[in-house]
């Protein structure tokens, strides 16, 4: 779609709490940066909700015809345990004295784990992918212009942000909606307020203790970069002070976000993003995803089946597909129940998919209008709409099963191919290619090199008894004969029909 094509398109701004048009500061590039992972642990279902969110929000801009730079960082430094209170140990430090090696070995091992799990789930890699400890020079630049605007302060080592300062200018908590003397009322961890202006401010800088293995050189001593800053630093070198989107997930709007917005204000005067984008949450089997509580499933586990709440192994394909029926800013409940349902919707939509592509060469549909044509162009136009829509996904998935519908009644001779024209199969075929596998990122696994799965093969003997059954035994004939050639030899019996695949 040309740039000059580009319809209306609508995002929920979570700072502003409403949807808003979308219009980029210098089209047709658009910048859009969206927190990573911090690289400790093998990648997990949250980081899978986010990626595929975001994956889906960068294709589809690519689709209208911006030309966007998508950014997402890697965290290898500065990330503590408790995040709120900014106590704890480094995350990745402590990975790497519990398994005794070096923290970038952890770094390196658990990068190459996210990405190994992200490309399974098709998602596309980020134009630039930089980490917090190669951008450690911007970050103390970063602190510099903030300590000289009056916002930072140093004790004994350590920078701070100075929050009551920056409130008295500037609004604070209106992207979470937290008010901090609620929160500070709240908490019991009083560890390093001692040396606070106030207990609400966060570090730009810790000094590093004898015992901390990650530091830098730095005016102010060796030590690393605040968490909240690492972000700042990059996504500002990236894609200048001021770009289009930001997004991550919803529990990155309080402190993190919202630190965020604070700093650029501090060091430039003005907020760094216009839209601000934040994926929901996931649950498992009704229960937040926890590893105490048993419930956390990584991604491994997931697509090998090796978890107790798992009754078999599920594809990445349909992970994928489970994220995709929900909209990005609904929870999604995982659970067997709800996998073994995704995998079902999965395999009907690849299956009219295989149908559609026989089709395609068809000399047999109307050379003029059709009396179906406007009901199948309306429902291709639901496919836009819903993208349209901030990203509507759901419904995307709905009209393209209404499409699949009509594919299967031109298959089986319900709908007659000289009731539709030629140009509206051509419109069919198009937006099931485009939404299907740009837009949505769906990959048809059963042309992999593993070949169809049993839950097709069950499908399309489904679709072949239905056939026999009214008497198209031409359609019959053909799903055997196929089937047959790649392997796949059906036996018909009295219970029914069973198959072997020839190994």
């Amino acid at each position: 779609m040309s740039q000059k094509e580009v319809p209306a398109l609508f995002i929920y701004n979570s700072l502003s709490r409403k949807k808003e048009e979308f219009i980029p500061i210098n089209p047709p590039f658009v910048g859009l940066y969206v927190c990573g992972p911090t690289v400790y642990g093998d990648p997990h279902l949250g980081h899978a909700r986010a990626a595929v969110t975001f994956d889906v929000i960068y294709r589809y801009l690519k689709f209208l015809g911006y030309k966007v730079r998508y950014v997402r960082n890697i965290t290898d430094v500065g990330h503590l345990e408790q995040e709120e209170t900014e106590q704890g140990e480094d995350k990745i430090a402590k990975k790497a004295r519990i398994e005794e090696v070096e923290p970038m070995e952890i770094v390196q091992k658990y990068t190459i784990s996210y990405h190994k799990g992200m490309d399974l789930l098709h998602c596309l890699r980020p134009d630039i992918e930089p980490t917090a400890t190669g951008h450690i020079i911007e970050q103390i630049a970063l602190i510099k212009k903030i300590v000289d605007n009056g916002y930072g302060y140093e004790v004994n080592g350590n920078i701070y942000f100075d929050l009551e300062k920056y409130r008295q200018e500037n609004p604070y908590g209106q992207l979470s909606g937290k008010i901090l003397e609620d929160l500070q009322a709240g908490s019991r961890d009083t560890a390093g307020i001692e040396e606070k202006k106030s207990p609400h401010d966060f570090a730009l800088w810790k000094k590093a203790t004898p015992s901390h293995i990650m530091r830098w050189e730095s005016p102010w001593g060796e030590g690393y970069p605040g968490w909240h800053l690492e972000c700042t630093a990059m996504s500002l070198k990236y894609l200048g002070n001021k770009f289009d989107i930001h997004g991550g997930g919803l529990d990155l709007q309080f402190p993190h976000h919202e630190a965020e917005i604070a700093q650029c204000r501090s060091a430039h005067g003005h907020d760094p993003v216009n839209y601000w984008i934040h994926n929901n949450m996931i649950t498992i089997d009704g229960a937040k995803m926890s590893k105490s509580a048993g419930n956390f499933i990584n991604l491994d586990e997931l697509f090998e089946g090796r978890h107790e709440k798992l009754a078999k192994a599920y594809s990445p394909m349909v992970v994928r597909f489970l994220i995709l029926q929900s909209h990005y800013r609904s929870k999604i409940d995982f659970s067997n129940d709800a996998l073994a349902a995704a995998e079902k919707g999965f395999n009907r939509l690849m299956a009219a998919v295989t149908l559609l592509n026989e089709m395609k060469s068809s000399p047999e549909f109307s050379e003029s209008v059709g009396p179906f044509d406007k009901e199948i162009l309306d429902i291709c136009s639901r496919c836009h709409d819903a993208m349209n829509d901030d990203f509507n996904t759901a419904q995307v998935l709905a009209a393209l099963f209404d499409l699949s519908s009509k594919i299967n009644a031109l298959h089986n001779g319900q709908l007659l191919k000289n009731e539709l024209s030629e140009s509206a199969l051509h419109e069919l075929v198009n937006t099931v290619d485009q939404f299907v596998f740009v837009v949505l990122g769906l990959n048809n696994e059963t042309a992999g090199e593993e070949g169809i799965t049993d839950e097709l093969i069950e499908l399309l003997i489904e679709i072949r008894k239905e056939a026999r059954e009214n008497k198209d035994f031409a359609t019959s004939d053909k799903i055997r004969d196929e089937l047959q050639e790649i392997g796949v030899r059906l036996k018909d019996e009295k219970g029914g029909t069973r198959f072997e695949i020839d190994r």
